[in-house]
């Protein structure tokens, strides 16, 4: 430890040989040595901060951490070279070259990509538009929806592609007092989260919601063109229970359909290509 100290104070002394001009031309001096290749020019840059830095003398000690004394005999070979009328660059070099012999070569670090701004993001679009030889890839929000849907809702979508819509309905109160006001007992019931096999049957609204937000599927105020498909919802638990929950019931049927998006990513995405033919169609979405 006291040899360790010795050679530090040494380098300290010898850093205070270099006179006050000379110690401003050296780091002036580095920094337009920018012609200068290979681990030279790193270590005569890291030698002249040292001279004038006690933080770069710091550092230059732990990256010549073989020896204390090569890096304090640099120093002062450095600082002898310049006193006795030796180019300051000259100098820097020269113990550059003696540096570069035991520091390790720093490990390249790549620099991070910069992010396109928006408008240059619109103009790559622009320009793939224009290419008409270009094999357009699937949509890009295929993949963010794929992260944003739950397993169930993934069985809701291929029911739906294979099946066609599906038939919904709302109770809502009817008889006279209809003819002032009708009030909505329940909305939205259906028979797609059973037919479809889904997990978790109560979530079944959350499900459709989420689908919808992600516009994959749309509610229409049409039928779906099977009226025994009613029949059986009408007659299921929940929705004889939400009509006799009110002395004037009444019934509107509804349907769920794909958008035409939703149909293209289950056909991207969720479905074989030999499944793809012959499927049932769906409206397109009311205005």
């Amino acid at each position: 430890m006291s040899h360790h100290n010795a050679e530090l104070n040494r380098w300290v002394r010898a850093t205070g040989e270099l006179p006050g001009l000379a110690r401003i031309v050296a780091a002036t001096t580095v920094r337009t040595m920018a012609w200068t290749a290979g681990s030279y020019i790193r270590s005569g840059r890291l030698l002249a901060r040292a001279l004038t830095d006690r933080q770069a003398a710091d550092q230059l000690l732990q990256e010549v951490a073989f020896d204390v004394a090569v890096a304090a005999r640099t120093v002062s070979n450095v600082a002898r070279a310049v006193a006795d009328g030796v180019p300051v660059s000259r100098a820097l070099l020269d113990g550059g070259a003696a540096l570069a012999q035991v520091i390790p070569e720093p490990v390249d670090v790549v620099e991070p990509a910069r992010e396109p701004t928006l408008r240059e993001r619109g103009e790559e679009l622009l320009e793939r538009s224009r290419d008409v030889w270009s094999e357009e890839e699937p949509h890009p929000a295929y993949v963010r929806i794929l992260e944003d849907l739950a397993p169930d809702e993934a069985r809701i979508l291929v029911h739906m592609l294979r099946e066609g819509p599906q038939p919904a309905v709302d109770v809502r109160t009817g008889g006279p007092i209809r003819r002032v006001s009708s009030t909505l007992v329940a909305s939205g019931l259906t028979m797609i989260g059973a037919r479809a096999g889904v997990r978790y049957g109560d979530e079944v609204p959350a499900y459709l919601n989420n689908l919808f937000r992600l516009g994959l599927v749309w509610f229409s105020s049409e039928q779906v063109v099977d009226a025994r498909d009613y029949q059986v919802l009408e007659a299921q638990p929940d929705v004889l229970e939400a009509m006799h929950s009110v002395r004037f019931p009444k019934l509107v049927r509804r349907s769920i359909h794909l958008t035409p998006f939703g149909i293209n990513f289950c056909r991207t995405c969720l479905v074989d290509a030999e499944e793809l033919p012959d499927l049932p169609e769906h409206g397109a979405p009311e205005d």
